[in-house]
């Protein structure tokens, strides 16, 4: 079960402008810390000091976000659209309609999560049995929970809620623990709390024995000894992909609270600890965009920041995540005294003022203009023209638990084919079992249990 430890209380949001700003800060931090770490995905400090020196600013010639910016736009529109009724039928459904009932971009759908995912729910399977493939640990949940935190301003315990359902049609165990960890830790920072509050908000939601919870620990055990030693507490060390949720989130919280909360030390030591870097700057950025707001973002990385271009998801391609976190900050009407209600973090949005994705007429239709700084572009209706079709709303019920249930296969519509008794799997473990490698490195052996081994860091 989770922490019962006492932390620090959460002060409640300190009202709408700081709430806006927060909200702006944590998804345009997620964005650019993706856009930061992206070349140094997959690398070791030693071939990134070879190779650049220390990364200190963009090192790619047209930064943009990755799947980790555009599935995180993915679960902020799902999540403006439905808010805190979101149920797992919502985000199975919006995963056929958006993702895979459409033509997918050249990352095919993204990583290893999100390919075994698809290849499930094209063969008719529901959630969570859809969850249930060769990586539910991987870090594909911890990279878009963000958005639940940014909704959930100031509620922990909701926002990881949230991330759960979310996450409920995609992993399994870890990789719910880990989304869930970042959800909590964003939400607690949107409200203000202390570096120290933001990471016992994290691990006070997740299972104190989990693997997710000791990596948690060992990170903050090393933060005040910095990057190196963040990276040698937590990384497994032999075994070569890097999108182990527990991993990656603990390597993201640990940048965070080594830099104190600091936006730019906190990105930048996530970058330069290479392995999942665009996945572990992003969670940080997020989690320091949160905490210091959207002015903490140096201009010229902000600037660079356009709409989505498509290159995972098509149908968020014209998004930007300035417009997804004013969805999720929107005002909610004055109490009896005239007061403006922001305890509850966001106001539910009606399905109406939702912009819904679709297919881009073309390349050269998506907006690439930005303002010159992300706190001066308007709020409101987003820019991709009107008239996409909205999915429908969905069946609201009690969220389902994360945990799988029997391994019967369900189909997601009429008239779909069951897939045979041996292609549904047993329900994992919360320890990753064998590990199938990412598409373009195929034969990689599975992680070792969680044996912790130091990995060299020169």
């Amino acid at each position: 079960m989770a922490s019962t430890a006492c932390i620090p209380p959460v002060p409640a949001p300190q009202g709408a402008v700081g709430l806006r700003d927060r909200a702006r800060g944590a998804l345009l931090g997620l964005a650019v810390g993706d856009a930061l770490g992206a070349p140094a995905e997959n690398m070791k400090p030693s071939e990134i000091r070879a190779r650049w020196g220390r990364i200190t600013g963009y090192v790619a010639d047209r930064p943009a976000g990755t799947d980790d910016t555009e599935y995180a736009i993915f679960s902020g529109l799902l999540l403006a659209r439905h808010g805190a009724a979101l149920t797992q039928a919502d985000v199975e459904t919006a995963w056929h309609e958006w993702i895979a009932d459409r033509e997918e971009g050249p990352f095919r759908g993204a990583g290893f999560s999100e390919r075994g995912t698809l290849e499930n729910l094209r063969r008719g399977l529901a959630a969570p049995i859809s969850a249930q493939h060769r990586h539910a640990w991987s870090d594909g949940l911890a990279m878009r929970a963000a958005p639940h935190g940014v909704f959930a301003a100031g509620r922990p315990a909701e926002a990881a809620r949230l991330a759960a359902i979310d996450g409920s049609v995609s992993h399994e165990g870890e990789g719910i623990y880990g989304g869930q960890a970042v959800a909590a830790g964003v939400a607690a920072a949107m409200a203000g709390a202390s570096t120290v509050a933001v990471v016992a908000s994290a691990l006070a939601v997740v299972p104190d024995d989990s693997w997710t919870a000791r990596c948690l620990r060992r990170a903050m055990t090393a933060a005040h000894r910095g990057e190196r030693a963040v990276r040698s507490a937590v990384v497994i060390g032999g075994y070569p992909w890097t999108d182990l949720a527990p991993e990656a989130v603990a390597l993201a919280f640990g940048a965070y609270a080594a830099a104190d909360g600091d936006f730019t030390d906190a990105v930048l030591t996530a970058v330069n600890m290479g392995r999942d870097a665009d996945t572990t700057a992003a969670v940080a950025g997020a989690l320091a965009g949160a905490t210091r707001g959207v002015h903490a973002i140096p201009p010229d990385w902000a600037a660079a920041i356009g709409p989505a271009r498509g290159t995972c998801l098509p149908t968020m391609a014209g998004h930007h995540v300035l417009e997804v976190a004013d969805l999720l900050t929107r005002e909610a009407p004055p109490d009896a005294e005239g007061r403006e209600d922001v305890s509850r973090g966001s106001a539910e949005v009606p399905a109406a003022t939702v912009r819904m994705p679709r297919e881009p007429e073309n390349a050269e239709g998506v907006p690439r203009g930005v303002p010159r700084h992300p706190a001066e572009v308007p709020s409101g209706p987003g820019r991709v023209p009107p008239g996409a079709e909205a999915p429908p709303p969905g069946a609201v019920g009690t969220p389902q638990s994360t945990e799988p249930g029997p391994p019967t296969p369900k189909p997601t519509r009429p008239g779909t084919a069951a897939p045979p008794p041996d292609a549904v799997r047993t329900p994992q473990s919360t320890e990753p079992g064998p590990s199938t490698p990412k598409p373009t490195r195929p034969g990689t052996a599975a992680p070792p249990p969680d044996a912790h081994a130091v990995e060299a860091t020169s």
